[in-house]
């Protein structure tokens, strides 16, 4: 009977979705689901959430709900993270200082200014719970991340910590389902190669029934509707030669070439062929993600109100996101292949050796075992490492509390230098910090 543990389980239509593909494991069902977060209203709707699944379900599982992170983390087999430090309240200071400055983020919380010092203010809390673990659990209980920054968490987390971990993500499995979609292939059919960092992997290989599948990608890419909607990501493909894994809005912020100026923001990014009633609609302007974050607020929690007064059905079909199948795997030995953030130990050859990137795992009784990528077509792994420079310095300073460092990695952000002159960079860092010093220990 394992322990599964969720740390930030005030999240709770992310906690709702996990413990449901938990709970559909046959041999997962006798688990005990262990609640923790720092909100108690949140944390008591997440714990009758997942009570109301058990029940209808009638399943043996047990779920416990604690303020306690000591608690909740003792003993415990896997230890998953949805954290996000500073609330919404940090999550503002991350889009709306770097605005004034002319950096458009339209989510802000990988790299550039946001993405930095949400992993500034995540890192100290990862590593007082790999501390804690190695306190209260055993040796090879996994820590499983979702919180973003996700490769400037782990790689942190890796340095700092050194426990078994893995970050996921759902955009390999969310990119490839769209691709088959597009050329027409069912789901079953395609077979296909991702590897990169976080956010910005790299389709590979894509195939339908053995056959090269890139050519039907290429030819449905002139599609109107899918142009609009993928501006982006599909340019990427024309010019690279690949296709990423990020939305065309997240992955427009990785790369100098697309938020130069709010006017083309407006015209070149924003999602075309959606009405503005759809919230997906705006992700692609500055600050976008927050406002959607802003606007779901109470609706989000009205639903899941909804769920545990039986007036609204519980989900019944297990998702694509990785966490259940990882457990399953590892508690079943039954084998599996997840896509996952782990260390490169030698794993993509042409990217910084340490450095967090996402690959390829098998997954069994044995844990999380990274496949061997090689080399990457050397302009992926430019553009790779051009993120993996902030990355660095991003850990550097978080480790360490080097002030000069974050202001560096900043400078090097793709998308900040294609705006900011360098007197300017650091005057938005040293604001931000200011702003955000309550959540910044490791530099007070």
């Amino acid at each position: 009977m394992p322990k599964i543990t969720l740390i930030g389980a005030g999240s709770v239509v992310f906690t709702r979705n996990l413990t449901s593909d938990i709970l559909l494991v046959p041999e997962l069902q006798d688990s005990t689901i262990s609640l923790m977060d720092i909100d108690p209203a949140r944390l008591e709707l997440a714990r009758d959430l997942v009570q109301r699944m058990i029940d209808e379900r009638r399943l043996p599982a047990r779920v416990e709900a604690t303020l306690d992170r000591r608690e909740a983390i003792k003993d415990a087999d896997f230890v998953i993270i949805t954290i996000q430090v500073g609330g919404l309240e940090a999550y503002k200071l991350d889009i709306e200082i770097p605005r004034k400055y002319g950096v458009g983020q339209c989510v802000g919380d990988t790299l550039g200014p946001g993405g930095v010092f949400r992993g500034l203010r995540t890192i100290p809390v990862l590593l007082d719970i790999g501390r804690e673990m190695d306190e209260l659990c055993k040796p090879d209980a996994l820590l499983i991340n979702y919180s973003n920054p996700m490769s400037i968490n782990c790689w942190a987390f890796a340095e700092g910590s050194g426990r078994p971990h893995v970050g996921l993500c759902h955009s390999v499995q969310g990119t490839t389902e769209m691709l088959a979609h597009w050329i027409g292939a069912p789901y079953d059919e395609v077979t296909y190669k991702s590897a990169g960092i976080n956010h910005q992997a790299w389709i590979l290989e894509f195939k339908w029934k053995g056959e090269d599948a890139y050519p039907l990608i290429r030819k449905a890419a002139e599609d109107p509707q899918h142009r609009g909607e993928e501006p982006v990501r599909i340019e990427m493909m024309e010019q690279f030669g690949y296709f990423v894994t990020e939305s065309s809005g997240h992955a427009s912020e990785y790369v100098p070439y697309f938020r130069k100026t709010d006017k083309m923001i407006e015209e070149e990014l924003v999602p075309r062929f959606k009405s503005e009633a759809d919230e997906w609609f705006r992700w692609g302007r500055t600050g976008g993600y927050y406002d959607h974050c802003v606007s779901r607020l109470d609706t989000y929690l009205d639903e899941v109100k909804e769920q545990i007064a039986g007036e609204r059905p519980l989900p019944t079909q297990r998702t694509h996101e990785y966490g259940s199948y990882i457990i399953e795997a590892m508690v079943t030995n039954r084998p599996t292949v997840i896509h996952g953030s782990v260390p490169n130990t030698g794993l993509i050859t042409n990217l910084p050796e340490g450095c967090s990137v996402e690959v390829p795992c098998l997954v069994d009784g044995n844990g999380i075992r990274p496949c061997y990528v090689g080399d990457l077509p050397e302009q992926l792994a430019a553009l790779n490492r051009n993120m993996i420079n902030v990355q660095a310095l991003a850990v550097q300073g978080a480790l360490t509390g080097d002030r000069e460092a974050i202001v560096h990695a900043v400078m090097l952000d793709p998308l900040t230098a294609a705006v900011c002159t360098l007197p300017q960079i650091r005057a938005m860092v040293n604001e931000m910090f200011e702003a955000q010093a309550q959540w910044l220990p490791q530099f007070s």
